[in-house]
């Protein structure tokens, strides 16, 4: 392998890690709009059912306050996200199944350089930080509360993947 090839490997890995990074700063961000409480009003009190003394009266009282609902936490490898994420590992393994098989049939890969590609275990190893990265963005979004994002990122992650699988073997052969 050349200089030129090696080149091209650092730059996929370069957008791979470039694309992480900017999904974990809208995180981030995305966290860091949470609605913070308004401080409490001069009289009232945070527990339900606590006593307040109002500054214009000397008289007590009684301030109900019903508590906030809190989401229900569940576990992040629940059956639903380890099915998803299997689907998802399945599908990249039938991604590199299907662009070694139409490679054999004279295809040429258009998304990622040929060096990449024609590198068996660096091709593998790709499909594996594909997965992983899903994996990882839906754990962001699941750590910030975003449970549906959490779940359509694999979902998403998932269809266009099975797209390209599907459109990989139904090209037509190229006579060499």
């Amino acid at each position: 392998m050349d200089w030129r090839g090696l080149h091209q490997i650092k730059n996929v890995w370069f957008d791979l890690l470039g694309g992480t990074v900017a999904c974990c700063l809208f995180c981030a961000a995305v966290q860091a709009q949470d609605v913070v409480p308004q401080s409490s009003p001069a009289g009232t009190m945070d527990s339900p059912g606590a006593v307040a003394v109002l500054p214009e009266s000397t008289t007590t009282a009684v301030v109900a306050q019903s508590p906030l609902p809190k989401p229900a936490a569940r576990a992040f490898w629940d059956k639903t996200n380890i099915d998803l994420f299997s689907v998802t590992a399945a599908l990249r393994g039938l991604d590199y199944a299907s662009t070694r098989n139409f490679q054999a049939r004279g295809r040429k890969e258009i998304l990622l350089p040929q060096d990449v590609v024609n590198n068996s275990a660096g091709f593998a190893g790709l499909e594996a930080a594909a997965t992983a990265t899903s994996v990882g963005i839906a754990y962001l979004f699941h750590r910030t509360g975003h449970h549906k994002l959490e779940r359509w990122i694999s979902i998403t992650h998932a269809s266009v993947t099975a797209f390209g699988d599907a459109r990989n073997y139904a090209l037509e052969s190229r006579r060499r």
